[in-house]
Protein backbone atom coordinates (compact mmCIF):
# COMPACT_ATOMS: atom_id res chain seq x y z
CA UNK A 1 0.00 0.00 0.00
CA UNK A 2 2.81 2.26 0.72
CA UNK A 3 4.11 1.60 -2.48
CA UNK A 4 1.54 2.24 -4.18
CA UNK A 5 0.66 5.51 -2.20
CA UNK A 6 3.59 7.17 -3.22
CA UNK A 7 3.53 6.23 -6.58
CA UNK A 8 0.72 8.02 -6.77
CA UNK A 9 2.17 11.24 -5.51
CA UNK A 10 4.99 10.98 -7.67
CA UNK A 11 2.47 10.77 -11.23
CA UNK A 12 0.58 13.84 -9.50
CA UNK A 13 3.70 16.18 -8.98
CA UNK A 14 4.87 15.22 -12.64
CA UNK A 15 1.71 16.06 -13.70
CA UNK A 16 1.54 19.37 -11.90
CA UNK A 17 -0.91 18.75 -9.99
CA UNK A 18 -1.78 19.01 -6.21
CA UNK A 19 -1.18 15.56 -4.09
CA UNK A 20 -3.85 14.64 -2.31
CA UNK A 21 -4.27 11.26 -0.41
CA UNK A 22 -7.96 10.94 -0.13
CA UNK A 23 -7.95 10.35 3.82
CA UNK A 24 -10.05 7.57 5.67
CA UNK A 25 -10.91 7.86 9.63
CA UNK A 26 -9.79 5.20 12.09
CA UNK A 27 -11.40 4.28 14.87
CA UNK A 28 -10.65 5.51 18.11
CA UNK A 29 -10.10 1.88 19.53
CA UNK A 30 -7.39 1.39 16.75
CA UNK A 31 -5.70 4.41 16.18
CA UNK A 32 -1.89 4.49 17.39
CA UNK A 33 -0.08 7.27 18.11
CA UNK A 34 3.72 7.94 18.62
CA UNK A 35 5.73 10.59 20.05
CA UNK A 36 10.02 11.36 20.02
CA UNK A 37 10.94 13.02 22.69
CA UNK A 38 14.68 14.98 23.24
CA UNK A 39 14.66 14.04 26.52
CA UNK A 40 12.38 12.59 29.27
CA UNK A 41 9.51 13.80 31.95
CA UNK A 42 12.73 14.74 34.26
CA UNK A 43 12.78 17.89 32.13
CA UNK A 44 10.36 20.31 32.15
CA UNK A 45 10.16 20.80 27.91
CA UNK A 46 9.68 16.94 27.07
CA UNK A 47 7.59 16.56 30.42
CA UNK A 48 4.86 19.13 28.94
CA UNK A 49 4.71 17.25 25.55
CA UNK A 50 4.63 14.13 27.74
CA UNK A 51 1.54 15.83 29.56
CA UNK A 52 -0.05 16.70 26.41
CA UNK A 53 0.09 13.33 25.31
CA UNK A 54 -1.44 12.04 28.73
CA UNK A 55 -4.44 14.20 28.36
CA UNK A 56 -4.57 13.62 24.63
CA UNK A 57 -5.28 9.75 25.75
CA UNK A 58 -7.84 10.61 28.39
CA UNK A 59 -9.88 12.80 26.07
CA UNK A 60 -10.25 10.82 23.24
CA UNK A 61 -10.33 7.32 25.33
CA UNK A 62 -7.06 5.89 24.07
CA UNK A 63 -5.47 3.13 25.66
CA UNK A 64 -1.95 3.12 27.29
CA UNK A 65 -1.05 0.23 24.23
CA UNK A 66 -1.90 2.95 21.53
CA UNK A 67 0.60 5.67 22.79
CA UNK A 68 4.49 5.10 21.52
CA UNK A 69 6.84 6.90 23.01
CA UNK A 70 10.67 7.37 21.91
CA UNK A 71 12.33 9.09 24.76
CA UNK A 72 16.38 10.57 24.90
CA UNK A 73 16.12 10.98 20.78
CA UNK A 74 19.28 13.06 20.13
CA UNK A 75 19.05 15.36 16.80
CA UNK A 76 20.98 12.50 14.65
CA UNK A 77 19.97 10.26 12.63
CA UNK A 78 18.75 8.36 15.33
CA UNK A 79 15.54 10.79 14.96
CA UNK A 80 14.81 9.34 11.88
CA UNK A 81 15.29 5.73 13.24
CA UNK A 82 13.11 6.37 15.46
CA UNK A 83 10.25 7.89 13.41
CA UNK A 84 10.65 4.55 10.91
CA UNK A 85 10.48 2.04 13.79
CA UNK A 86 6.83 3.93 15.28
CA UNK A 87 5.85 3.77 11.72
CA UNK A 88 6.31 0.18 11.33
CA UNK A 89 4.91 -0.65 14.69
CA UNK A 90 1.56 1.23 13.10
CA UNK A 91 1.43 4.47 14.23
CA UNK A 92 -1.30 6.58 12.28
CA UNK A 93 0.40 9.72 13.59
CA UNK A 94 3.68 10.61 14.71
CA UNK A 95 5.12 14.03 16.92
CA UNK A 96 8.63 15.20 17.43
CA UNK A 97 9.65 17.70 19.83
CA UNK A 98 12.71 19.00 19.11
CA UNK A 99 14.21 21.66 16.95
CA UNK A 100 16.84 19.49 15.20
CA UNK A 101 14.67 16.17 14.59
CA UNK A 102 13.26 18.13 11.34
CA UNK A 103 14.63 17.02 8.68
CA UNK A 104 15.09 13.04 10.12
CA UNK A 105 11.39 13.46 10.50
CA UNK A 106 10.67 14.89 6.72
CA UNK A 107 12.67 11.55 5.51
CA UNK A 108 10.55 9.20 7.23
CA UNK A 109 7.72 11.57 6.29
CA UNK A 110 8.47 10.88 2.92
CA UNK A 111 8.76 7.03 3.04
CA UNK A 112 5.08 6.61 4.66
CA UNK A 113 3.17 8.93 3.25
CA UNK A 114 -0.21 7.22 5.08
CA UNK A 115 1.08 8.60 7.92
CA UNK A 116 0.82 12.24 9.25
CA UNK A 117 3.97 13.76 10.89
CA UNK A 118 3.96 17.22 13.33
CA UNK A 119 6.74 18.48 14.33
CA UNK A 120 7.01 20.41 17.06
CA UNK A 121 9.11 24.09 16.66
CA UNK A 122 10.14 23.59 12.59
CA UNK A 123 9.53 25.38 10.07
CA UNK A 124 9.74 23.51 6.74
CA UNK A 125 6.87 21.64 6.61
CA UNK A 126 5.24 23.50 4.20
CA UNK A 127 8.16 23.99 2.34
CA UNK A 128 9.04 20.10 2.06
CA UNK A 129 6.07 19.45 -0.48
CA UNK A 130 4.89 16.82 1.84
CA UNK A 131 1.08 16.51 2.15
CA UNK A 132 1.87 14.88 5.35
CA UNK A 133 4.08 17.16 7.03
CA UNK A 134 3.11 19.75 9.73
CA UNK A 135 4.30 22.38 12.05
CA UNK A 136 3.00 23.14 15.45
CA UNK A 137 4.00 25.83 18.00
CA UNK A 138 2.44 27.69 20.87
CA UNK A 139 2.54 31.65 20.32
CA UNK A 140 4.99 31.44 24.17
CA UNK A 141 5.70 34.79 23.04
CA UNK A 142 2.80 36.01 24.76
CA UNK A 143 3.05 33.81 27.81
CA UNK A 144 6.85 35.24 27.86
CA UNK A 145 5.86 38.77 27.71
CA UNK A 146 3.39 38.37 30.45
CA UNK A 147 6.26 36.71 32.92
CA UNK A 148 8.73 39.32 31.59
CA UNK A 149 5.85 41.51 33.41
CA UNK A 150 6.01 39.77 36.34
CA UNK A 151 9.67 40.01 36.76
CA UNK A 152 9.76 43.70 36.12
CA UNK A 153 7.38 44.50 38.93
CA UNK A 154 9.17 43.06 40.78
CA UNK A 155 12.39 45.30 39.42
CA UNK A 156 10.62 48.64 39.77
CA UNK A 157 9.43 47.25 43.66
CA UNK A 158 13.03 46.92 44.48
CA UNK A 159 13.82 50.46 42.96
CA UNK A 160 11.15 51.75 44.50
CA UNK A 161 11.62 50.24 47.78
CA UNK A 162 15.76 51.55 47.38
CA UNK A 163 17.06 48.22 47.18
CA UNK A 164 18.77 48.71 43.57
CA UNK A 165 18.54 51.80 41.92
CA UNK A 166 16.90 52.73 38.44
CA UNK A 167 20.58 52.16 36.39
CA UNK A 168 20.91 48.53 38.21
CA UNK A 169 17.75 46.92 36.99
CA UNK A 170 20.00 44.52 34.88
CA UNK A 171 18.28 40.84 34.04
CA UNK A 172 20.00 38.11 33.06
CA UNK A 173 19.13 35.34 30.66
CA UNK A 174 20.18 32.14 29.87
CA UNK A 175 19.53 31.21 26.53
CA UNK A 176 19.54 27.98 24.81
CA UNK A 177 20.69 28.33 21.13
CA UNK A 178 21.07 31.44 18.97
CA UNK A 179 17.97 30.59 16.55
CA UNK A 180 14.99 33.02 16.23
CA UNK A 181 12.98 30.77 18.78
CA UNK A 182 14.87 31.75 21.70
CA UNK A 183 15.97 35.55 20.09
CA UNK A 184 12.07 35.91 19.99
CA UNK A 185 11.51 34.47 23.36
CA UNK A 186 13.72 36.88 24.93
CA UNK A 187 12.85 39.82 23.27
CA UNK A 188 9.53 39.15 24.16
CA UNK A 189 10.25 38.85 27.64
CA UNK A 190 12.28 41.74 27.54
CA UNK A 191 9.91 43.73 26.52
CA UNK A 192 7.54 42.57 29.36
CA UNK A 193 10.02 43.68 32.20
CA UNK A 194 10.52 47.07 29.89
CA UNK A 195 6.65 47.42 30.18
CA UNK A 196 6.94 47.98 34.02
CA UNK A 197 10.27 48.98 34.69
CA UNK A 198 11.51 51.38 32.08
CA UNK A 199 15.03 51.22 33.11
CA UNK A 200 15.21 47.57 32.66
CA UNK A 201 18.75 46.32 30.17
CA UNK A 202 18.96 42.53 29.73
CA UNK A 203 22.29 40.47 29.01
CA UNK A 204 21.70 37.32 27.10
CA UNK A 205 24.15 34.03 27.58
CA UNK A 206 23.66 31.08 25.04
CA UNK A 207 24.62 27.65 26.76
CA UNK A 208 24.71 26.04 23.50
CA UNK A 209 21.96 22.83 24.74
CA UNK A 210 19.00 22.93 24.87
CA UNK A 211 18.49 21.02 28.46
CA UNK A 212 22.00 21.25 30.69
CA UNK A 213 21.98 21.95 34.42
CA UNK A 214 25.10 22.18 34.60
CA UNK A 215 26.13 24.67 32.05
CA UNK A 216 22.46 26.47 32.79
CA UNK A 217 23.39 26.74 36.46
CA UNK A 218 27.01 27.95 35.56
CA UNK A 219 25.45 30.79 32.78
CA UNK A 220 23.12 32.38 35.30
CA UNK A 221 26.40 32.34 37.96
CA UNK A 222 28.51 34.15 35.48
CA UNK A 223 25.06 36.70 34.74
CA UNK A 224 24.60 37.52 38.70
CA UNK A 225 28.13 38.26 38.63
CA UNK A 226 27.95 40.74 35.78
CA UNK A 227 25.48 42.07 38.37
CA UNK A 228 21.68 41.03 37.26
CA UNK A 229 19.02 41.04 39.96
CA UNK A 230 16.38 39.01 37.38
CA UNK A 231 17.10 36.08 35.80
CA UNK A 232 15.08 34.90 32.62
CA UNK A 233 15.79 31.18 30.79
CA UNK A 234 14.92 29.54 27.52
CA UNK A 235 16.80 26.45 28.90
CA UNK A 236 14.75 23.00 30.02
CA UNK A 237 16.18 22.43 33.39
CA UNK A 238 15.96 23.84 36.78
CA UNK A 239 19.79 24.77 36.70
CA UNK A 240 19.57 28.57 36.65
CA UNK A 241 16.94 28.55 39.43
CA UNK A 242 19.63 26.70 41.58
CA UNK A 243 21.79 29.18 41.18
CA UNK A 244 19.09 32.34 41.95
CA UNK A 245 18.45 30.93 45.12
CA UNK A 246 21.91 30.86 47.21
CA UNK A 247 22.80 34.09 45.61
CA UNK A 248 19.31 35.92 45.93
CA UNK A 249 18.06 36.81 42.84
CA UNK A 250 15.24 36.18 41.21
CA UNK A 251 14.09 33.76 38.35
CA UNK A 252 11.23 33.34 36.01
CA UNK A 253 11.81 30.06 34.69
CA UNK A 254 10.22 28.10 31.59
CA UNK A 255 7.87 25.08 31.07
CA UNK A 256 7.71 24.64 34.74
CA UNK A 257 7.44 26.25 38.18
CA UNK A 258 10.75 26.79 39.77
CA UNK A 259 9.63 27.37 43.47
CA UNK A 260 10.34 24.39 44.41
CA UNK A 261 14.12 24.88 43.59
CA UNK A 262 13.97 28.80 44.65
CA UNK A 263 11.30 29.28 46.89
CA UNK A 264 12.34 32.63 47.94
CA UNK A 265 13.32 33.95 44.79
CA UNK A 266 11.02 31.92 41.66
CA UNK A 267 8.50 34.26 40.48
CA UNK A 268 6.80 32.27 38.16
CA UNK A 269 7.25 30.63 34.73
CA UNK A 270 6.22 31.00 30.92
CA UNK A 271 4.66 27.50 30.21
CA UNK A 272 3.30 25.70 27.01
CA UNK A 273 0.27 23.40 26.87
CA UNK A 274 0.69 21.55 23.94
CA UNK A 275 -2.63 19.63 24.46
CA UNK A 276 -5.24 21.61 22.00
CA UNK A 277 -2.57 20.91 19.56
CA UNK A 278 -1.97 17.02 20.28
CA UNK A 279 -5.40 16.53 21.02
CA UNK A 280 -6.63 18.53 17.44
CA UNK A 281 -4.09 16.76 15.56
CA UNK A 282 -5.04 12.91 16.90
CA UNK A 283 -8.67 13.59 16.22
CA UNK A 284 -8.28 14.70 12.62
CA UNK A 285 -6.78 11.36 12.08
CA UNK A 286 -9.44 9.60 13.85
CA UNK A 287 -12.41 11.72 12.08
CA UNK A 288 -10.07 11.35 8.25
CA UNK A 289 -10.23 14.91 8.40
CA UNK A 290 -7.22 17.06 6.91
CA UNK A 291 -5.69 19.48 9.43
CA UNK A 292 -3.83 22.58 9.03
CA UNK A 293 0.35 22.58 7.93
CA UNK A 294 1.42 25.33 10.85
CA UNK A 295 -0.52 25.59 13.44
CA UNK A 296 0.49 28.66 16.23
CA UNK A 297 -2.06 29.91 19.28
CA UNK A 298 -1.78 31.57 22.67
CA UNK A 299 -3.58 32.36 25.61
CA UNK A 300 -7.35 32.38 23.70
CA UNK A 301 -6.98 29.08 22.80
CA UNK A 302 -5.13 27.96 26.37
CA UNK A 303 -2.45 26.76 24.64
CA UNK A 304 0.40 29.06 26.72
CA UNK A 305 0.15 30.08 30.31
CA UNK A 306 2.22 31.30 33.06
CA UNK A 307 2.56 28.91 36.11
CA UNK A 308 1.49 30.14 39.42
CA UNK A 309 2.71 33.11 40.99
CA UNK A 310 4.96 33.05 44.23
CA UNK A 311 2.71 35.10 46.13
CA UNK A 312 5.02 35.55 49.08
CA UNK A 313 7.99 37.05 46.83
CA UNK A 314 5.98 39.01 43.77
CA UNK A 315 5.15 42.55 43.61
CA UNK A 316 2.09 43.56 45.33
CA UNK A 317 -0.61 43.81 42.52
CA UNK A 318 1.06 41.47 40.39
CA UNK A 319 -2.52 39.10 40.08
CA UNK A 320 -4.12 41.74 38.90
CA UNK A 321 -1.60 43.42 36.02
CA UNK A 322 -1.38 39.82 34.98
CA UNK A 323 -5.21 39.38 34.42
CA UNK A 324 -5.42 43.19 32.90
CA UNK A 325 -2.36 42.08 30.12
CA UNK A 326 -4.01 39.03 29.57
CA UNK A 327 -7.21 40.54 28.38
CA UNK A 328 -5.22 42.91 26.22
CA UNK A 329 -3.07 39.97 24.52
CA UNK A 330 -6.48 38.34 24.14
CA UNK A 331 -8.55 41.31 22.76
CA UNK A 332 -5.70 42.40 20.66
CA UNK A 333 -5.48 45.75 22.56
CA UNK A 334 -1.95 44.86 23.98
CA UNK A 335 0.64 43.05 21.26
CA UNK A 336 4.30 41.92 22.26
CA UNK A 337 6.34 43.30 19.28
CA UNK A 338 4.86 46.58 18.69
CA UNK A 339 6.88 48.40 17.00
CA UNK A 340 6.43 51.59 18.89
CA UNK A 341 8.07 49.77 21.97
CA UNK A 342 11.31 49.09 21.02
CA UNK A 343 14.24 50.15 18.15
CA UNK A 344 16.98 48.25 16.47
CA UNK A 345 20.02 49.47 14.39
CA UNK A 346 19.93 50.20 11.01
CA UNK A 347 20.39 46.87 8.54
CA UNK A 348 23.75 46.16 7.30
CA UNK A 349 22.11 43.70 4.86
CA UNK A 350 18.75 44.92 3.89
CA UNK A 351 17.07 41.93 5.90
CA UNK A 352 14.28 44.73 7.46
CA UNK A 353 13.91 48.58 7.20
CA UNK A 354 13.15 50.88 9.98
CA UNK A 355 12.12 54.46 10.09
CA UNK A 356 13.81 57.56 11.41
CA UNK A 357 13.22 57.10 15.13
CA UNK A 358 14.18 53.33 14.69
CA UNK A 359 11.20 51.29 14.55
CA UNK A 360 10.30 48.36 12.36
CA UNK A 361 9.15 49.21 8.96
CA UNK A 362 9.27 45.61 7.18
CA UNK A 363 11.82 42.75 7.65
CA UNK A 364 12.23 39.34 5.65
CA UNK A 365 13.08 36.07 7.36
CA UNK A 366 16.27 33.54 7.00
CA UNK A 367 16.33 29.72 7.42
CA UNK A 368 19.38 28.33 9.16
CA UNK A 369 21.38 28.30 5.97
CA UNK A 370 20.95 31.97 6.14
CA UNK A 371 18.79 31.85 2.79
CA UNK A 372 15.90 33.79 2.31
CA UNK A 373 12.95 31.73 2.66
CA UNK A 374 9.91 34.38 2.82
CA UNK A 375 9.15 37.85 1.61
CA UNK A 376 7.73 38.82 5.74
CA UNK A 377 7.54 42.23 4.63
CA UNK A 378 3.75 42.02 5.39
CA UNK A 379 4.56 40.79 8.70
CA UNK A 380 4.71 44.28 10.32
CA UNK A 381 0.53 44.30 10.70
CA UNK A 382 -1.14 47.16 12.76
CA UNK A 383 2.30 48.57 14.22
CA UNK A 384 3.26 45.14 15.27
CA UNK A 385 5.39 42.06 13.92
CA UNK A 386 3.00 39.74 13.77
CA UNK A 387 5.01 36.40 15.07
CA UNK A 388 3.41 33.55 14.16
CA UNK A 389 1.20 34.49 11.46
CA UNK A 390 2.95 32.86 8.47
CA UNK A 391 4.67 29.97 9.69
CA UNK A 392 4.19 28.51 12.89
CA UNK A 393 7.53 28.52 14.17
CA UNK A 394 8.67 31.89 15.87
CA UNK A 395 10.58 34.39 13.29
CA UNK A 396 11.69 37.22 15.33
CA UNK A 397 15.40 37.36 15.48
CA UNK A 398 16.47 40.46 15.59
CA UNK A 399 18.59 42.06 18.85
CA UNK A 400 16.89 44.40 19.90
CA UNK A 401 18.16 48.01 21.84
CA UNK A 402 18.83 47.34 25.63
CA UNK A 403 19.92 43.75 25.27
CA UNK A 404 23.58 42.94 24.74
CA UNK A 405 24.86 39.62 24.09
CA UNK A 406 27.48 37.92 26.73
Amino acid sequence: MKKIISLVLVLCMVLGLTAVVAAEGIPADQIKVGFIFIGDENEGYTYSHYKAAMEMKEALGLTDEQILIKRNTPETEAAYEAAVDLAESGCNIIFSNSFGHESYLWDAAAEYPEVQFCHATGSQAAASGLANAHNYFTAIHEARYVSGVVGGLKLQQMIDEGVITADQAKVGYVGAHPFAEVISGYTAFYLGVRSQCPSATMEVVYTGSWSDAALEKAAAESLIADGCYLIGQHADTTGASTACEPAGRHIVGYNISMIPTAPNYALTSATNNWTPYVTYAVQSVINGESFVTDWSRGYVDGAVAITELNEAVVAPGTAEKVNEVVAGLADGSIKVFDVTTFTVPASTDGSYQIDENGHLTSAFSQDTNGDWVYDTAEIIVDGAYAEGSLISAPSFNLIIDGITLK
